[in-house]
């Protein structure tokens, strides 16, 4: 089958089209920008204001780094195309994408989301003491975020190592057998990240252990009566009630 056209007729043309090859270590990168010139002002051999035609690099229509490792690869958990463009540059960029054969990327808000819920099962499964809880917590944290300032994702067995020492499979063959769709390897989102807490308490026989989105929603806190009220009693909880009474 033959290659869909890179433009139609209604697709912004003209300005020059950049293109380089270019290589940073042991990785090699092809980068493409479209770009547009627009009149502005210089400074003259006399130092005199002038006229002067200059690239428009605070508004290209398209400019695309494409990691030929990755592509060559194949391997679907590492993004190897990353674009700018303007708010007009989007059919643009996705016929572009498309010429390539170009996947769409993990989506890191919504895997890092599923990350946590399936690490917060885990916690809950291994009725973990509170202090256990929370160091579990801070290396999960400390790894997604020291990973995401590093631009580079989130391995689950690598992860799973960090988060319990002892049983350093532990975690992963708890997202393997429950089956969350998660990938080996994932994009970390800051903003979901920094949004996640954990409350533990644990005292006279009672365990308690929620993530901080549920605050206000499934649990509510009624701090002039000291209560903690569950809206949304879990399921096995509530069949162990049922069943005693």
């Amino acid at each position: 089958m033959p290659s869909p056209p890179l433009v139609d007729d209604h697709l912004p043309l003209g300005g020059h089209l950049l293109v380089v090859d270019h290589r940073q270590g042991e990785a090699r990168y092809l980068i493409m920008a479209l770009l547009h010139h627009r009149e502005g002002f210089g400074i003259g051999e006399q130092l005199e204001i002038v006229p002067s035609r200059q690239l428009n690099l605070s508004q290209m229509t398209l400019g695309a780094r494409l990691d030929i490792g990755q592509w060559r690869d194949g391997n679907a958990s590492h993004p190897y195309l990353s674009y700018t463009r303007d708010r007009g540059g989007r059919k643009l960029a996705d016929a572009f994408a498309e010429v390539l054969g170009a996947s769409e990327p993990l989506d890191a808000t919504q895997e890092t989301r599923t990350l946590l819920k399936a690490f917060s099962d885990y916690v809950e499964n291994e009725d973990l003491p509170e202090e256990t809880s929370r160091e579990k917590t801070d290396a999960l944290i400390d790894y997604a975020s020291d990973q995401a300032s590093r631009g580079e994702p989130m391995t689950l067995e690598e992860l799973s190592e960090l988060v319990d020492e002892q049983q350093p499979k532990a975690f992963y063959e708890h997202i393997r057998n429950s089956d969350y769709g998660l990938a080996p390897e994932i994009p970390p989102d800051k903003r979901t990240l920094k949004a996640f807490k954990r409350f533990t308490g644990r005292a006279a026989g009672v365990s308690i252990s929620f993530d901080s989105h549920l605050l206000g929603a499934a649990v509510e806190y009624d701090e002039e009566n000291d209560r903690l009220i569950i809206k949304q009693v879990p399921t096995g909880l509530r069949k162990q009630l049922r069943k005693e009474e």
